[in-house]
């Protein structure tokens, strides 16, 4: 691991930066009672500071990584803090102002902020997307460190990239046939309007589907994924047979297949306006069908090598060796 004091700064500092600002919004969901679009107007900057500080981090870290393509690492990392940065202060805006930062239309001051956060997103997965190119052609020791990471970056931006799908008017907004004088053109929820009944604390819809959770999920594969190698590492102590870099790799590589499974039926069930915590015989059955085949594959990865017996003249002698 890495000195922290190694870490890309700008990122950081942006990191830092929302920490004070996840406070910030925080007292305001407690002190301030406006309510907008069925939630705490705060609580828009308070997940985003909280997500951006994870997000941050991560690639604080990685970018440590990168063996080739350092200057250009830390511009694109740079170009990421920026971004992120100008995105927080536009949402904050329009708290302040007390309006909807995003899909907001309603005149033509609010039409240019949203632009200007969409644009603002794209740099931001554009410098993802460098720093994720940069990191697959990093030579990094360990083939489970080296995978995890890639897996993780690149997963994250498939997420990142579902946010796109949000932006998009949806099936009731595209039958009221006004979409350019339309107040709110896009939304989170799908088959249900923005707003209504959602779980706490996410604020996700409870009747409808909702494009954030994938949005979500896929976006924090890069803390969960290397978290996850953390967490062998740690137990190899206790269980022998994680000590073997190999096995390692191998539930590294079953991890991240069934993570990238996992966000697309999140976003499959999303798409199909049914809410995470009512899923159909469809969404069971596959999500019974990705844990089967985890279950199957980490058992696989665990298993020990079958022992070969020794001066087996059926076995040359290299095989006898490599085993």
């Amino acid at each position: 691991m890495t000195c922290w004091r190694s870490w890309h700064r700008p990122l950081v500092l942006f990191a830092a930066a929302m920490t004070v600002m996840a406070f910030v919004a925080g007292v305001g969901i407690l002190v301030d009672d406006r309510v907008l679009a069925g939630s705490a107007i705060w609580a828009k900057p308070f997940k985003f500071a909280v997500s951006f500080v994870a997000y941050a981090l991560s690639l604080a870290w990685m970018l440590t990584l990168l063996t080739r393509g350092r200057r250009i690492g830390w511009w694109a990392g740079t170009v990421v803090a920026v971004a992120s940065l100008a995105e927080m202060a536009l949402i904050t805006w329009q708290v302040v102002r007390g309006k909807r930062s995003h899909f907001n239309n309603a005149t033509p001051f609010d039409t240019s902020l949203y632009n200007a956060m969409a644009g603002s997103i794209v740099i931001l997965w554009t410098g993802t997307l460098v720093i994720a190119i940069l990191l697959m052609r990093a030579r990094i020791a360990d083939r489970a460190s080296a995978w995890v990471i890639r897996a993780g970056v690149v997963i994250a931006l498939a997420g990142a990239g579902l946010g796109f799908l949000m932006t998009q008017p949806t099936a009731e907004q595209r039958a009221a046939g006004n979409l350019d004088t339309a107040d709110v053109v896009g939304a989170h929820a799908v088959g249900v309007p923005d707003g209504g009944p959602s779980m706490p604390l996410t604020g996700w819809s409870t009747t409808g589907g909702d494009l954030r959770i994938p949005h979500f999920v896929g976006m924090h594969a890069l803390q969960l994924l290397p978290l996850l190698l953390l967490v062998l590492v740690a137990l190899a102590t206790r269980l022998p047979r994680l000590g073997d870099p190999r096995v390692r790799l191998r539930l590294v590589l079953v991890a991240s297949g069934a993570y990238a499974a996992v966000v697309a039926l999140l976003t499959w069930q999303a798409l199909r306006g049914q809410p995470l915590i009512h899923p159909d015989g469809a969404t069971l059955t596959t999500a019974a069908l990705i844990l089967a085949a985890t279950t199957a594959g980490a058992y696989a990865a665990l298993r020990p090598a079958p022992v070969r017996p020794e001066n087996d003249p059926h076995i040359p002698a290299d095989k006898e060796l490599m085993a």
